[in-house]
């Protein structure tokens, strides 16, 4: 077991959670709200320590097997839960609470301790949808990272986290290009479903947040009464149908949108 390896790709791994803490921050200051402090010392401590692992650990060619990538995974979303949780811990939740908002938001569960949404900074309602949008393709983060240096181990792993039913195939002849269009169309989809929100009569603020936790297939919402909030058989619509879009296997995405095979919607089975 190469700790060498493990603790520099966890330091990435880290370094780049952190930056989630960023548009929360900004809307402080949009919305003059309390708590940029919560979400700068956050990002401050969590970017620094990831960077501390990294360059404390770093070589060249990273020796890893496929044991090295399991720990890699498991650790990762261990120490990823125990991140997300600082700030709820610093806006008033128990540690447990906090840990418990923190897993259901990365694993998309959807599962919530907080009552009263609505009267919240919108600070701290986005990080909640960031987390399960980031926990939807969470692991796409960790392929491009390690999926080169761990070859067919990778390959396992990169298959049990390709959304729908085709993990058993590769949609490029790489790894890392096939996480890279897995991206595109997961931001391309987040983008449309937002724009249709803020097109259905949801306010900005709010088309943002639901088309994150839409697609990455979550339930967080910025209201108590979550989607029924807004008595909106359009919007319930566009939800809808971003949720089924999103559950589909992003292989047939892939095909349709990069591949020039549009048809491929209406023969393939999951449709």
């Amino acid at each position: 077991m190469n700790y060498k390896s493990i603790f520099n790709l966890l330091g990435i791994l880290l370094g780049l959670f952190s930056l989630s803490f960023i548009p929360p921050l900004v809307l402080t200051f949009v919305y003059s709200e309390s708590g940029r402090e919560i979400f700068l010392y956050s990002f401050i401590f969590l970017f620094f320590l990831g960077g501390t692992l990294w360059v404390s650990t770093r070589q060249k060619n990273l020796p890893l097997n496929i044991s090295d990538g399991f720990i890699i995974t498991t650790m990762f979303w261990v120490v990823l839960a125990c991140a997300g949780s600082i700030p709820f811990y610093f806006f008033g939740l128990s540690i447990g609470d906090s840990i418990f908002e923190s897993v259901s938001g990365i694993t998309t569960t959807g599962a919530t301790t907080i009552i009263g949404l609505d009267t919240l900074p919108k600070s701290i309602l986005l990080y909640r949808q960031l987390l399960q949008w980031i926990g939807g393709m969470g692991l796409i983060i960790l392929a491009v990272a390690v999926m080169p240096a761990l070859g067919i181990g990778g390959g396992q792993l990169y298959k049990m986290e390709l959304p729908g039913s085709h993990g058993n195939q590769k949609l490029t002849p790489k790894i890392t290009d096939s996480a890279k269009a897995l991206w595109k169309i997961y931001v391309g989809l987040t983008v449309l479903c937002a724009t249709l929100y803020l097109i259905s009569g949801m306010s900005l603020f709010d088309s943002i947040a639901h088309s994150l936790s839409t697609v990455a297939g979550g339930g967080f919402s910025t209201h108590d009464d979550s989607i029924g909030f807004f008595d909106s058989g359009l919007i319930e619509t566009v939800c809808i149908v971003f949720m089924l879009l999103s559950a589909a296997s992003f292989a047939v995405h892939y095909a349709a949108i990069f591949g020039g095979k549009p048809l491929k919607y209406f023969y393939d089975s999951e449709f």
